[in-house]
């Protein structure tokens, strides 16, 4: 589930669902068309999983990535309006055995095994630097006032830093997704709840959305709630949200390498 929140104008989230890729991609707040960065990215990606199923899965992560950073570099060359524009980046890619995630900004990728959550990505923010650094104490960040500064994302400039790590997966396991629109306004135990409590993986995402919305909404917010099965290759591709739904908001939807 997607959700423009209570206060912003538009969405600049954009995400992709299918059974073996999913991708949240934030638009980074302030930049310039942080939507069509962040549909760009997110189309792009999830366009390579679908056309390269069945090969390795860090190889298509990383060639989604390279083609989605060369869109967002092209967006800004023809139109200077955009220049600045960045989003965040958050992917899951997989050939039906091995499991791949992709990450660079400020959204979040969780596990949830045996009823325990842990946060699978690293923030790329400066209060994530002066908690790593010693600066700063856990408990502090918090509504740190430098929270949102994005030291790492997918934009026009050099080719991005991105994090990829093979993730151990099983039957069972249950992966979120989500954009900072939640994480900024409900505390992980909140999160823990509701990803052990709710069964059906739509349910779940709904129920995290609507209490990010509940705490103020102060941002868009966007879930993907993932779980993790054992059965036949499914046939199809999935589902788009937030920005990705609108066409306009992508840069070249030819620039997919098949």
């Amino acid at each position: 589930m997607s959700d423009v929140g209570r206060v912003r104008p538009h969405n600049e989230d954009a995400a992709f669902l299918g059974p073996y890729v999913a991708v949240l991609a934030d638009g980074v707040g302030g930049a310039a068309a942080g939507e069509v960065a962040a549909a760009t990215a997110a189309y792009v990606v999830a366009a390579t999983a679908l056309a390269r199923f069945g090969e390795d899965p860090v190889q298509v992560l990383l060639r989604g990535v390279e083609d989605a950073h060369l869109s967002v570099r092209v967006g800004v060359a023809v139109d200077p309006e955009r220049t600045g524009m960045a989003t965040t980046l958050t992917a899951l890619v997989t050939d039906g055995r091995r499991v791949v995630l992709g990450h660079v900004g400020d959204s979040r990728a969780y596990l949830l095994h045996d009823g325990e959550l842990r946060q699978l990505s690293h923030d790329h923010t400066y209060v994530q630097h002066l908690v790593d650094s010693g600066q700063l104490d856990e408990d502090a960040r918090a509504g740190h006032p430098w929270s949102n500064v994005v030291l790492r994302s997918l934009d026009g400039g050099p080719d991005p830093s991105l994090d990829v790590t093979e993730l151990h997966l099983e039957v069972g396991d249950r992966v979120l997704l989500c954009s900072d629109g939640l994480t900024d306004l409900v505390p992980d135990q909140e999160i823990s709840e509701a990803l052990v409590t709710v069964a059906d993986p739509d349910v779940a995402a709904g129920v995290l959305v609507y209490a990010a919305l509940a705490a103020g909404g102060r941002d868009n917010v966007t879930c993907l709630v993932l779980d993790v099965v054992d059965g036949p290759v499914v046939v199809g591709d999935g589902t788009v949200l937030g920005a990705l739904v609108d066409p306009a908001n992508l840069v070249d939807p030819t620039s997919v390498r098949v």
